[in-house]
């Protein structure tokens, strides 16, 4: 379940750069250097992950939102909004999280469906299920509004200081408390139906009864192949074979009636 919404490295992806930011502005009180250290520290990550050939989802996310944060923060001089982005999308998840429960099509259903080889099966032959990640959906909805509901208040009247080390403070703690609710949600409902083994399934036996079709077809097709081959060959023969003189039995009775002894 945390290798599924990105595990340990995606949690370093998003994280470290941030802390490597408030930790030099804190010391240096330089926007320029602390913003271009973060973004460039995202770029080894992601060129790591890149060597590696591992999945580059959340380095990319990661250099996005580094790189937006570092031209807010160096544009407008103010280093809380080297911070700004990741509250903004932090919020707006929060929200469609909340919206795709309510409207009953939950977000981890949708995320976790494919992963869990079942796609959207749980929305409709799967009630228990269907539960469980309207639950889950919930639980993240939640939990990111209410991390949202404290960044932004020390956003707008705290400092900077306190903004990027509660920022640090709140990055992992809340997103392992969302997989372990998720997972104990998941874990109590029905197990998911295998839908691609289901197609695999449907397909094999497709496949196996139209080979068994032509091969009925073949088998009742071979007597009039056979007809239909001897009465060719014939036909064949008789057009190879020149025709009959039409005038040779007349002259063979001349030549007989000629030769004819006397009486």
């Amino acid at each position: 379940m945390l290798e599924a919404f990105g595990g340990v490295r995606g949690m370093i992806d998003t994280t470290v750069p941030g802390l490597v930011f408030i930790l030099l502005f804190t010391i240096k009180r330089d926007i320029h250097l602390s913003a271009i250290a973060a973004l460039g520290l995202t770029l080894v990550l992601a060129v790591v992950r890149l060597v590696q050939r591992d999945t580059l989802k959340h380095a990319f996310s990661g250099v996005f939102g580094v790189a937006f944060g570092a031209v807010f923060a160096m544009m407008s001089g103010d280093a809380k909004n080297f911070y700004l982005p990741g509250m903004l999308y932090t919020l707006g998840l929060s929200v469609v999280y909340i919206l795709s429960a309510v409207f009953r099509f939950p977000l981890i259903g949708v995320l976790l469906g494919p992963i869990l080889r079942e796609n959207l099966s749980w929305r409709t032959r799967n009630p228990g299920r269907f539960r469980a990640y309207t639950r889950a959906t919930w639980a993240w909805g939640l939990i990111l509004l209410g991390k949202s509901a404290i960044l932004f208040p020390i956003y707008w009247w705290g400092d900077v200081t306190q903004l990027g080390w509660l920022k640090v403070a709140l990055g992992i703690p809340p997103f392992l408390l969302c997989v372990y609710l998720t997972w104990i949600f998941l874990a109590k409902a029905p197990p998911p139906i295998d839908v691609i083994a289901e197609m695999e399934a449907e397909e094999k036996a497709e496949e196996e009864a139209e080979k068994a079709r032509r091969e009925r077809e073949s088998a009742a097709e071979d007597p009039f192949e056979r007809l239909a081959g001897e009465a060719t060959d014939s036909l064949l023969q008789e057009l190879a074979t020149p025709p009959d003189d039409p005038a040779e039995p007349a002259a063979r009775r001349r030549h007989a009636r000629d030769t004819r002894p006397p009486r």
